[in-house]
């Protein structure tokens, strides 16, 4: 259905609504609907009953209907008249079935003038909302019904800008409505006692209703202590408990997740069979980071006459640039090390560790008994079950970093972060890069104006992009590695290459610790399902970081921990549902792209309205200064309003740059606020008070300054 029609059938429902409204007022109707109306006439209501009991019956049903579909006060006193009319037998059965079509119509009138528009304007706040209403909509909605003090107009009108499904609506309200109605109904019946309708709910009936709205709230947190007893059914709990927490895996997620609970003063273990830092330090952001460092400055060598420089050379041996890498991860790892977690009160342990129980975890032949489990374990490259992909032999960023020489020929499959990253990096230090993506774009989640960029740099760095090519099979071929991949016409490709890195993402890891042992289900990503406290299936089991999801980032991971430690520790007590409002990331290409929040391409998916507003650095002094002049800062606002939906930062130190904006949008600090904020001169952080200039520019008010040139001319004059 085109958009002109459907505006023109909302604003036809608007005026019959607003017709039907002034009708209602025009003619006095609100008069028929007054308690001492009713109770004037209840003899010849209830005679014109007996003698046209169908008219009647069906002539109350319809005018109950349009009362509550339009939200037409005067609910309650037809409630009363069908109770004095019909009896409580009939009364109930007509007035039941009549609020609840009426309702449900009112709830689709909501919906269908107000929920788009509501949406589109609210939506990444109303997020957390249509998920809960999703999951349990039915459940709030029932809690509400039976509560008359809440106006039942207004849950219709409410309800409608939610997803909540229109037939489940319907019957939770025939159910949910029932009680209360046959309070009115039963009232009805006794008109000629009441001295006013207010008199129906007199406070001890308020309290009844109160009290059974919230034992919905009360049975539903018994059944759930209940469904938690029962998994542990069958399964031996200890009077007593060696530990508050076994953490298994000591990357960013097991790390924070010890150091918080040892903060508390807990007793917690920490368990890796590897190394402590986990990926991020060893094999992950810090050597990744080193390398990048490395082959920027051998490329700023490399552009000499635009510093000022006739020549430059940059003799080096990729084993030297090899080893400084490992030189920063042997800087950085004291900082992860057994010696200073054991220092602040943590359990060390090296091994492999095995849940045996949800109160118990194996490891050295040791079996430690504790409160709660964090499982930690992160994620590992994954790699595709492609023709040939052994016998060709394939780097990951696990073992890159034991590369001995520089490739000649570096295949890289995937042009995600860490395929872009390393790209970059090896052909900037001499490598022949063959990059294969099989979108039509490398960075496929930012928006086609950064991979453009990002794609052009490439380019200048002599990388081979092959968009929109598809991995078929490796074999080896007259003696060389040859990838068999297909383009976007469907030809048939050979590339040659001599060292392959598979760059396509990452698995997690939820085998070889017992997981399956307990029957604890994986999401359809293949990461431990877990609820909005990081609980899995049993309760007091915790998982965080890679191995978790949905983001797999470092600093996620450490987020993340916060969650998981404090709520295995206090659980009982207080709770926090993880929030993932406010995610930001970056991919250290050069020129870096940072983000948080939604970018242009995430909104127009999700539908929802933005202006946006745009600094262009190259016109910025200090990057002109830097030689760095190139990329842009683009801000998504509300419409109208300087609340900020999403940032993304594309050139010098971006990463850097994005901080300023991930403060304001977690502690709800508009684009205004950042414009009105001080900025050392000359700076790249200046670019971000520039962008917030030009949300000021686009917002200035022109009726205003209009008079203020009247007024200053006035002045002159």
């Amino acid at each position: 259905m085109s958009l002109k029609k459907i505006s023109m059938q909302k604003t036809v429902l608007i005026l019959l609504i607003v017709i039907t409204i002034i009708a209602f007022y025009s003619f006095d109707f609100a008069h028929y609907l007054s308690f001492s109306y009713l109770k004037e006439n209840q003899l010849q209501f209830n005679d014109y009953f007996q003698d046209h009991p169908f008219l009647v019956s069906i002539s109350f049903f319809v005018i109950y209907i349009i009362s509550v579909a339009f939200s037409i006060p005067g609910a309650t006193l037809l409630t009363l008249i069908g109770g004095a009319v019909f009896g409580f037998i009939w009364g109930l059965i007509v007035i039941s079935f009549a609020s609840s079509i009426g309702a449900t119509l009112a709830f689709l009138v909501s919906r269908f003038l107000l929920r788009d528009s509501i949406q589109n304007r609210f939506g990444s706040h109303l997020e957390r909302l249509n998920k809960g209403i999703e999951k349990e909509g039915a459940f709030y909605l029932f809690t509400l019904r039976l509560v008359p003090i809440f106006p039942f107009f207004l849950v219709n009108l409410v309800m409608g800008l939610t997803p909540l499904k229109t037939g489940t609506y319907y019957w939770v309200s025939q159910l949910g409505m029932l009680a209360g109605t046959a309070v009115y109904v039963n009232a009805g019946t006794q008109l000629a006692q009441l001295e006013s309708a207010s008199g129906i709910l007199s406070l001890p009936i308020i309290i009844s209703f109160t009290l059974l709205g919230l034992f919905p709230f009360i049975a539903k947190k018994i059944i759930s202590i209940l469904q938690a007893n029962q998994v542990y059914k069958g399964i031996k709990k200890p009077k007593v408990f060696d530990r508050n927490i076994v953490v298994i895996g000591a990357g960013a997620a097991g790390l924070v997740t010890s150091y918080i609970a040892a903060a508390v003063k807990a007793k917690v273990t920490l368990i890796e069979k590897h190394k402590m830092g986990g990926d991020c330090l060893n094999t992950g952001c810090v050597p990744s980071k080193a390398l990048i460092r490395s082959a920027k400055f051998k490329s700023h060598l490399e552009r000499a006459k635009e510093f000022g420089f006739e020549e430059t050379q940059a003799n080096f041996d990729f084993k030297e640039i090899m080893q400084r890498v490992k030189r920063v991860i042997s800087q950085v790892e004291p900082h992860d090390s057994i010696e200073r977690y054991t220092s602040l009160g943590v359990e060390c342990l090296q091994g492999e560790a095995t849940i045996t129980s949800p109160f118990s975890v194996e490891v050295n032949g040791r079996s430690l008994t504790t409160k709660n489990i964090v499982i930690a374990t992160g994620a590992r490259p994954f790699v595709p079950p492609l023709e040939g992909i052994e016998e060709v032999g394939y780097l990951t960023s696990d073992n890159l970093w034991d590369l001995p020489v520089l490739p000649k020929r570096f295949l890289i499959l995937g042009g995600g972060p860490i395929g872009c990253e390393l790209a970059q990096s090896f052909a900037r230090l001499g490598s022949q890069v063959i990059l294969v993506e099989r979108n039509a774009r490398i960075m496929k989640r930012e928006d086609p104006e950064v991979s453009d960029i990002v794609q052009s740099r490439f380019l200048q760095d002599g990388i081979d992009l092959r968009l929109q090519h598809q991995a078929q099979k490796f074999a080896i071929i007259d003696g060389h590695k040859t990838l068999i991949c297909s383009n976007d016409q469907g030809e048939a490709i050979s590339i040659v290459f001599d060292e392959l890195l598979i760059a396509l993402g990452r698995k997690a890891n939820v085998s070889g610790f017992g997981l399956e042992n307990l029957d604890i289900p994986l999401s359809k990503q293949g990461t431990i399902e877990v609820n909005e406290y990081l609980q899995t299936k049993y309760p007091n089991i915790y998982a965080c970081g890679d191995v978790a999801g949905p983001y797999q980032f470092t600093h996620t991971a450490a987020h993340q921990a916060w969650y998981a430690s404090v709520n295995s520790l206090f659980r009982g007590f207080k709770a926090f549902k993880a929030d993932y409002s406010v995610i930001p990331w970056a991919t250290f290409t050069d020129p870096e792209v940072a983000r948080v929040g939604l970018n242009e391409l995430e909104a127009d998916e999700q539908n929802i309205a933005y202006e946006m507003s745009r600094f262009d650095i190259d016109d910025l002094d200090r990057a002109i200064a830097d030689e760095e002049a190139h990329g842009f800062i683009k801000v998504l606002t509300v419409p109208g309003k300087d609340k900020i939906l999403g940032v993304t930062i594309v050139g010098e130190h971006a990463g850097d740059l994005i901080a300023e904006y991930v403060l304001a949008m977690r502690h709800g600090i508009g684009i205004n606020k950042i414009l009105s904020t001080i900025h050392i001169y000359p700076t790249l952080a200046e670019a971000n008070k520039y962008v917030a200039g030009q949300w000021k520019q686009a917002h200035k008010p022109e009726k205003i300054i209009s008079w203020l040139e009247k007024f200053h001319q006035w002045r002159r004059s």
